[in-house]
């Protein structure tokens, strides 16, 4: 499963970069297959709407967190000046708490979102497929 991190560079900024989740097979008791991620507790899942017009400045992701888009579009642009699009289904890992941030903003109308916080003490490396 893809998703965009982005995260503090070098040069103080953020970067975007693209992650493949990694999603093991399982098999269910009826014997249908089944690839799930592993799974992290998170404390504190929150449901957001972002409002027609929102043009945020530079701002840093409050906590590690996978932001999933539920309807709507959002813009962010990371430090490097690169600029990504995120619609209904997209997610993000918004990870850039060590850096001046990112900026924001919903295109066409308010957006709606999903938070949902990662803790810190989860290992991002085996959460991600190899490369």
């Amino acid at each position: 499963m893809h998703i965009t991190r982005f995260h503090p560079a070098e040069d103080g900024g953020s970067v975007f970069t693209d992650l493949e989740i990694a999603l093991p097979f399982e098999g269910d008791a009826a014997g249908h297959g089944i690839q799930r991620s592993r799974r992290f507790a998170s404390p504190s899942v929150q449901l957001v709407e972002l409002p027609a017009g929102l043009d945020q400045s530079w701002h840093p992701a409050p906590q590690r967190q996978i932001v999933v888009v539920l309807d709507g579009t959002l813009e962010v642009t990371t430090g490097d000046g690169a600029t990504r699009r995120f619609g209904p289904g997209n997610a993000f890992l918004a990870d850039d708490m060590a850096s001046r941030g990112h900026l924001t903003r919903t295109i066409d109308g308010a957006a709606h979102v999903l938070f949902v916080p990662m803790p810190a003490e989860v290992d991002l490396d085996a959460w991600i497929a190899p490369a």
